[in-house]
Parts: C-alpha cells; sequence; structure tokens
C-alpha cells in the first residue's frame, strides 16, 4: 500500500488515508468477499421488507409504516460506509477526500441518530399498543405516523449537523492516516494540529447524549410494556404481546449493546483494533440481521413474504 501525506498549498491536508484493516493480502481477499455478501443480502432483505409493506393493505399499519421507515434508513445506513470501505479494500492508495471524509461523517453518524429515534419512536408505538390498547388508534393515527417518522429522520440530521461543523473548522495539517475503515470522530480529532478539547467535548456531548436520550426513552417505555405483559393472565394473550415486542428488543439490543461496548471499552493497546471490530458490528450487523429479526419472528410479515416470493416464482419460472 502506497501511503503519502497529501496536503494544499496552504499545509493543510486536503486528503485522508483510510487504514482499513491492515492484514494479510489473503485475509483482505476472504473478509472483501464476506463483507460484499453480506452488504448484497442487508440490502435485499431490507429492500423485501419495504416490498412487502407496501404490496400488502394488511401491513398498512403505524407499526409496519414505522418499519418500512427503519427498513429504507438501514439501506441509506449501510450505503454511508460499507460501498467506500469495499473500495479501500481493493485500492492502493486508500485515500478519502477532507470534504468525502466529513460528508461521510456526517451521513454515518446522521442515520445512526435517526436509527435511535427510529427505535424509540417504536418502542412509543409498543408501548400505546400494549399499554394503552383503547386509545391507540386514537393517538397513532397515520398522519401521526408520518410526522414522527418525517421527526426521526429530520432529527437525526439536524442533531449531527453541529459536530460537522466544528469539525470542518479543526486545523489538520499531517499526518492524515486514520487507522479505521471510515472517518470517525476520535479518529479525526487526533489528527488535529493543535488541541481542540473545546471542540472535542462538544462533539462527544452532542454524538453521547442522542444515544443515551433514546436508550433510556427504550429501556423507561419497556419496563411499563413489561409490567402490562406480566398482568396479562398466562396463554395466549400473554405469548402476543411478548411475540410483539420480542423482534424490536432485540434489534434494540444488538444496535445498542454494540455501541455501549465502545463507551466502555479500556483504553488499551488495541483500542483502534476494539473500535473497528465494534464499529463494523453495529454498521453491518444490526442492518443485516433487521429483515432476518423481524421476518422470523412475525406471522404477517412471513405470510406477505411468502406471497411476494410466490409471486416472483410465477413471474420468473426456472428455465425461463
Amino acid at each position: 500500500m502506497r501511503i503519502s501525506r497529501v496536503t494544499n498549498i496552504s499545509g493543510t491536508v486536503s486528503e485522508f488515508i483510510l487504514l482499513g484493516f491492515t492484514c494479510q493480502k489473503e485475509i483482505q481477499i476472504i473478509l472483501l468477499m464476506l463483507f460484499s455478501v453480506i452488504y448484497i443480502l442487508t440490502i435485499m432483505g431490507n429492500t423485501s421488507i419495504i416490498c412487502a409493506v407496501w404490496s400488502s393493505q394488511q401491513l398498512h399499519t403505524p407499526m409496519y409504516t414505522l418499519l418500512a421507515n427503519f427498513s429504507f434508513l438501514e439501506i441509506c445506513y449501510v450505503n454511508s460506509d460499507v460501498p467506500k470501505m469495499l473500495a479501500n479494500m481493493l485500492s492502493e492508495t486508500k485515500t478519502i477526500s477532507f470534504t468525502g471524509c466529513l460528508l461521510q461523517f456526517y451521513f454515518f453518524f446522521s442515520t445512526c441518530a435517526s436509527e435511535g429515534l427510529f427505535l424509540s419512536v417504536m418502542a412509543f408505538d409498543r408501548y400505546l399498543a400494549i399499554c394503552q390498547p383503547l386509545h391507540y388508534s386514537t393517538i397513532m393515527t397515520h398522519s401521526f405516523c408520518i410526522k414522527l417518522s418525517f421527526f426521526c429522520w429530520v432529527g437525526g440530521f439536524l442533531w449531527l449537523l453541529t459536530p460537522v461543523i466544528l469539525i470542518s473548522q479543526v486545523p489538520f495539517c499531517g499526518p492524515n492516516i486514520i487507522d479505521h475503515f471510515l472517518c470517525d470522530l476520535g479518529s479525526l480529532l487526533a489528527l488535529s494540529c493543535a488541541p481542540v478539547p473545546r471542540t472535542t467535548l462538544a462533539c462527544g456531548t452532542i454524538s453521547s447524549l442522542i444515544i443515551f436520550i433514546t436508550f433510556l426513552y427504550i429501556l423507561g417505555s419497556y419496563s411499563y410494556v413489561l409490567r402490562a405483559v406480566l398482568r396479562v393472565p398466562s396463554g395466549s394473550g400473554r405469548n402476543k404481546a411478548f411475540s410483539t415486542c420480542a423482534s424490536h428488543f432485540t434489534v434494540v439490543s444488538l444496535f445498542y449493546g454494540s455501541v455501549m461496548v465502545m463507551y466502555v471499552s479500556p483504553g488499551s493497546g488495541n483500542q483502534s483494533g476494539m473500535q473497528k471490530f465494534v464499529t463494523l458490528f453495529y454498521s453491518m450487523a444490526t442492518p443485516f440481521f433487521n429483515p432476518l429479526i423481524y421476518s422470523l419472528w412475525n406471522k404477517d410479515m412471513k405470510k406477505v413474504l411468502k406471497k411476494l416470493l410466490a409471486g416472483l416464482s410465477q413471474r420468473f419460472p426456472k428455465g425461463h
């Protein structure tokens, strides 16, 4: 790999080098093939959920409308970093422009923030359905569901505006090597020419707040849900209540579990390796498992997906 420090006339860095996964060429090829397959399956899986919700009148409910939005968000999420990561695994230079680095940071962490907001809204939807069933249809109307979805999209992207503006004003004059596969906050600020404690504190606080606020809200919502479910007489009613929440709570556990590890991981010498692994997990694993979890644990979704597959097999029969 050719490593160079690229600066413009003023002496500031105009490009960064994303080291990615520093391992043998054979392992790089195996990882490239593995990540490519996961990426393709992630796009296909989340697209199938969107198509299922779009095509079935049975799934035109607030819960599935939120799920379709969430699946589209997952597609945007993986596209914000995975294609560049795969391209760099084939590249000798592994460079990304300064503007491209800022845009990657902004879109990756904005979709990450929007994901937290969507998971919170989906927890609110389950809280209303189980704890306030008589008022659910009057509160969670179609228009209110659209407004909540709009809030999640806009809120996530507005939340990260301040950090990206602050980072754009940080002086970078070299070195320009980022020991990561994406433009992460800590990796970027570590390359600053001068100490920027206020920027580091502000960006870290803003990024952490959205994670912990949404996580605490989800925990609070599910504490009420759990208490309401335990009051239901044992039988089909309790099982149905558990099944409607199990898939969502599993996705929440995958996403927040990996994100929280980032904040409690010790600052050891292998910290960069741990950051790569954890970031890779919550940037690829959650979008990958999301369609599997929701399709395997949801009877309505399984029925619609089977109809879609049956329709495709009739339209494109084998041998034609």
